[in-house]
């Protein structure tokens, strides 16, 4: 069980994929804008890489491994992931439209999320168990969505003091992104 708990901290703090590995920018950058949308796509994102490697750890350890056809992970585990893009798609755009909107490109831009790819291949390459891989991608879901909605707060903070016109927009962005990275990269430690 301490395994389990370490992968956990480690995968929310010190090995954060979006603040300490830089996976999943695009959405880090394009969804914080505002709380709403942050936290929407931290629980999207949390349910395809879940279920992403639900699938993927079985399907690499029981089919690829066995038929020596390893090389084939990588579109495999892509392949599983846009399906549950599709599914949280469908769902979204039925029952949570305004959600739908807000995410906006960011939605379908999560098959291509290199956060979701990189759990899954991180929990092969770890060698993870499959209740560590799920943990794994547990944590890193929840890594995602903290980074997501402390940035949302960061970038509000941003919006509302008055900046030199120089440095809005963009420039301010990823200076604030870089410091709030900083931040987690000193939980390396622990």
């Amino acid at each position: 069980m301490e395994g389990l708990f370490g992968i956990l901290i480690s995968g929310i703090l010190t090995e954060n994929f979006v603040l300490s590995k830089t996976f999943g920018i695009c959405p880090f950058l394009g969804v914080s804008k505002k709380l709403s949308s942050s936290l929407g796509m931290g629980a999207a994102v949390i349910f395809v890489m879940l279920f992403a490697t639900l699938l993927t750890h079985p399907i690499y350890t029981y089919l690829l491994v066995p038929n020596d056809a390893q090389y084939l992970k990588t579109i495999a585990f892509i392949l599983i992931i846009a399906l549950f893009v599709q599914l949280v798609e469908m769902f979204l755009k039925r029952f949570v439209p305004p959600l739908y909107k807000a995410l906006g490109i960011y939605l379908p831009l999560i098959t291509t999320n290199c956060a979701v790819l990189g759990v899954t291949v991180l929990n092969v390459d770890n060698e993870y168990s499959f209740a560590e891989s799920i943990c794994n991608a547990l944590a890193g879901g929840i890594g995602f969505t903290l980074a997501l909605l402390m940035f949302a707060g960061v970038r509000s903070r941003i919006d509302n003091d008055s900046v030199p016109e120089s440095l809005r927009g963009v420039p301010i962005t990823l200076i604030a992104a870089s410091i709030v990275s900083l931040c987690f990269i000193g939980f390396s430690g622990i």
